[in-house]
């Protein structure tokens, strides 16, 4: 990557944004919204078709994202990012000539004049950033889409809660209940099979939000457990509204917990491996399960309740 010209430290921050950025917007959740092509600044007032010319410029050709520096162009003048011409050998994808390490001094400075709204406009985030302060706000925008909570698969769903819920409910097959108490039960023939992690998703209906109960069996160091917790469907300031309890227990003894959910904004493997929710190292849950403790038979209550 050839430096060329000098930098602004802001600049410079942006690439590392930037870099993130090009992974995050690869998916389908950045395809799936739509095209916003408005602009506040260029050097003083634009109209919207001007500026939406300009950013037409600033998208390149191969993958679609805004560019940043560096800029690269071919001798006819046709750019691309530097994420995209690491991967086309050298070959302009518009005249095919070669494309050599020409920055496009012109346009990055162009980029730098611009202020724009979040692609997440459309969605409700009311902000306009510079044209590099974008890309890192977008990053963290709170209206961006939710992934799907859905554990034990990699799904690439992403979508507003409601689309969520549905998705769950129709794609994943998750049961779905009503209610802010309930009873997760949990049986497994044989409690020595813990190598392949099992687990257990169900969704909560409770003061018109949804909530996860996650249940799950896996290796914590050399130790096989069973872990149950309480993610949030909605943002980490909403989650902070909620607390919950989870209980555990037999043969006159029980194991308690209580919580603030999570919200889905933190990946399911993130908890599970912050151990934020109620452990039962097997040992005590085969003791609980009772009888000749061949068999695991757990029932995990629960409550949630909003602090005031």
């Amino acid at each position: 990557m050839a430096p060329g010209g000098i930098i602004s430290k802001e600049m410079i921050e942006s690439r590392v944004a930037f870099a993130d950025y090009e992974t995050a917007t690869s998916n389908t959740e950045f395809r799936a919204l739509p095209s916003r092509k408005t602009a506040t600044s260029f050097g003083g007032n634009l109209g919207t078709s001007s500026t939406s010319d300009v950013q037409n410029l600033l998208e390149c050709p191969v993958c679609m994202n805004l560019m940043c520096p560096p800029i690269y162009q071919c001798p006819n003048g046709h750019t691309l990012c530097s994420y995209c011409k690491a991967r086309i050998h050298n070959a302009c994808p518009t005249c095919r000539g070669e494309l050599g390490n020409i920055r496009c001094l012109a346009l990055e400075k162009v980029a730098e004049s611009l202020e724009l709204p979040c692609k997440y406009q459309i969605v409700g985030c009311p902000d306009i950033f510079p044209y590099y302060s974008k890309l890192k706000h977008e990053k963290n925008c709170k209206y961006r889409p939710y992934n799907c909570p859905y554990a034990g698969a990699e799904c690439s769903v992403t979508g507003d809660i409601p689309l969520l819920v549905m998705h769950l409910k129709n794609d994943h097959k998750v049961d779905m209940h009503d209610g802010c108490t309930f009873n997760h039960r949990y049986v497994k023939s044989n409690p020595q099979e813990i190598d392949n992690a099992t687990w257990m998703l169900t969704v909560f209906n409770c003061f018109g939000k949804q909530f996860c109960l996650h249940f799950e069996a896996f290796q914590l160091g050399m130790a096989p457990v069973f872990m149950a917790f309480l993610r949030f469907m909605g943002s980490e300031d909403e989650a902070r509204q909620f607390s919950y309890s989870l209980e555990v227990g037999g043969n006159g003894r029980k194991l308690t917990w209580q919580g603030i959910p999570r919200s889905i904004r933190d990946s399911h493997r993130k908890v599970r491996d912050s151990q934020d929710g109620l452990i039962i190292q097997r040992n005590m849950a085969l003791f609980f399960s009772g009888g000749d403790q061949q068999e695991l038979k757990l029932k995990v209550s629960g409550r949630i309740w909003k602090e005031q």
